[in-house]
C-alpha cells in the first residue's frame, strides 16, 4: 500500500511539473499577442488559455515533419 501511495505521489508531482513547464511556456505567447496584436492590427486581447491554444494549434500546424532515412 505505501508503494502504491508513492508512486500516485510521484505521477501526481510530474503532472503538476509539466502544467507548470506548460504554463511557463505559452506565457510569452500571450504577453506578446495582448502587447503586439491590439497596437498593430485591432485585434482583441486573449487568455492564457487561447495563448496556449494558439501554441498548441502552430505546434500541429508547422511541426518539423521531415523523414530521414539513414541508407
Amino acid at each position: 500500500m505505501k508503494d502504491a501511495i508513492e508512486i500516485f505521489g510521484a505521477v501526481l508531482l510530474v503532472i503538476g511539473v509539466l502544467v507548470i513547464i506548460t504554463f511557463l511556456l505559452t506565457l510569452p505567447t500571450y504577453w506578446l499577442w495582448n502587447w503586439l496584436m491590439p497596437v498593430i492590427f485591432g485585434f482583441g486581447r486573449i487568455t492564457i488559455w487561447q495563448a496556449f491554444g494558439l501554441n498548441l494549434l502552430c505546434r500541429i500546424l508547422f511541426k518539423n515533419s521531415n523523414i530521414t532515412s539513414k541508407k
